[in-house]
């Protein structure tokens, strides 16, 4: 605790967040209450969100945007309209740290103009004890931090920064509970992400993510099933089932091959379309590749991050595994489900990584023949032990080697999707296409971004498409 002229500020400890005990994940369903009081501060109001990073952080901005509208605030997507805005922010990267930063920055003009508006800061920067101090030292726009795991506060504490026209900043540092029962504003109509788990107990030696988001806690499974439920009652026609690491579903709560079980119970649910992100290496069971190829509804893609195709520098990264072991699962899992598509995350520039372990990568590239891949230039996380690592790659070597990843990630992405012009899949629309007013997209079934023409608006429909050309990450068709 620190006290301050203002308030009594909750800071985060990073220290506190790398602490792991056995004791069971238990679920709260009476934690957010709506006072009185905070039930109606935002009549008449409207409020603005931001989210930055992963699909977790979008579902925890629909959870925001549910409390707000409970308190009265009204949506805008406009800043300058906000009387509050929130910025729900990724620490993955150091880059993703600095545009947020950049974006808060460039609105103090703002609040300077207009004092009473409330200014926001959550998510897995707020986590991290070095941003929150540089936030209170130079953004005095900043009314209101709290962190990951009490974001059901978020009433109490704009209703508190309101009243008292004092900062508040209460970031809890702990491994977390699951906390059920938040209301919840969905961003589309069409498909809905689905919390499975919450943390990672992996602790990767590059990665922020345990320490931000705290320990693995996993959902009970008749809570998941009933949001499915909820979602396919509302006209959704997907679900995607999140976690840090799905794999590792029901291992905290006692459960043997609980992932595979929580599939099955999913896809007894009838929703048209299931899919789930991230899949660990480490955790592969085949059990979970049987479910999938038992079910029509549970799509066969598969995001399965495989960092590096160095054994050294998986090693050094607490991966748990080899490139050949990785090789191993891609076979296996193509063997079993012919059709299946995969998509990875790789990192170059890992520290004290030489120009053989690089080419280590690009034959596993070669082998594998990733549908799409999200490749990133290596990006220290203070705190994390690889930040500590000597033998830093140089900044210019870094880049050279992300540019020659990609040409290799695109050609063999443009060499399979060349295989579908002329055949007919099957679409989900989610509305117009982001790059071609006249156009509409969606994903396939093999997780394919399409392009294309319909003579009526067909979002939230499942349509038949024809492709008619190809791109290394996307293809364009037809509407039949």
């Amino acid at each position: 605790m620190e006290k301050s002229e203002k308030s009594v500020y909750v800071l985060p400890d990073h220290k506190a967040e790398r602490q792991r005990t056995k004791s069971e994940t238990l679920a709260s369903y009476d934690l957010f209450k709506l006072s009185d009081s905070a039930a109606s501060i935002g009549a008449g109001k409207k409020y603005y969100i931001r989210t930055y990073g992963c699909q977790a952080n979008v579902r925890d901005g629909e959870s925001m945007a549910g409390m707000l509208e409970l308190m009265g605030f009204q949506r805008t997507f406009e800043t300058d309209q906000a009387d509050v805005l929130v910025f729900n922010t990724c620490a993955v990267r150091k880059a993703a740290e600095d545009h947020v930063l950049g974006e808060i920055g460039s609105l103090k003009p703002l609040k300077r103009n207009h004092p009473e508006k409330l200014f926001c800061l959550c998510g897995c920067m707020a986590q991290e004890e070095t941003v929150v101090k540089e936030i209170l030292r130079k953004y005095e726009n900043i009314d209101v931090i709290f962190g990951t795991h009490n974001i059901y506060r978020l009433p109490d504490l704009i209703y508190k920064a309101m009243a008292t026209g004092k900062r508040q900043v209460e970031v809890f540092s702990q491994e977390g509970q699951v906390i059920e029962g938040l209301p919840v504003r969905r961003t589309s109509p069409v498909k809905g992400f689905v919390n499975i788990m919450y943390g990672c107990d992996k602790f990767c030696t590059y990665c922020i993510v345990p320490y931000t988001r705290g320990r693995q806690r996993s959902r009970k499974a008749k809570d998941i099933i009933a949001e499915i439920n909820a979602l396919k009652e509302s006209g959704a026609r997907e679900v995607v089932l999140l976690g840090q690491n799905v794999n590792a579903y029901g291992k905290d709560i006692g459960m043997a091959d609980g992932f595979a079980s929580l599939l099955e119970e999913c896809a007894g649910t009838g929703i048209e379309r299931i899919r789930f992100y991230t899949s660990h290496p480490r955790d592969y069971t085949v059990s979970t590749i049987d479910v999938m190829a038992r079910h029509e509804n549970i799509m066969n893609s598969l995001h399965l991050p495989v960092q590096s195709g160095s054994d050294e520098i998986l090693r050094r990264m607490a991966r748990g595994y080899t490139a050949d072991h990785y090789r191993e699962l891609v076979d296996e899992m193509r063997a079993r489900i012919p059709d299946i598509t995969f998509t990875t995350d790789l990192i170059v520039g890992f520290p004290g990584e030489t120009d053989e372990q690089f080419q280590d990568t690009l034959r596993l590239v070669d082998d594998c023949r990733f549908d799409m891949a999200y490749s990133f230039v290596y990006s220290p996380r203070e705190g994390t032990p690889a930040a500590s690592m000597q033998d830093e790659v140089d900044p210019r070597k870094k880049k050279d080697r992300l540019h020659i990843l990609n040409e290799r990630l695109a050609f063999h992405a443009a060499k399979k999707n060349s295989c579908y012009l002329g055949k007919t899949l099957k679409v989900l629309c989610e509305g117009k296409s982001k790059k071609n007013p006249d156009a509409y997209s969606g994903y396939s079934e093999e997780n394919k971004l399409v392009n294309f023409s319909c003579p009526h608006d067909p979002t939230g429909e499942i349509l038949d498409v024809t492709i008619t050309s190809t791109h290394s990450f996307s293809l364009d068709g037809e509407a039949l």
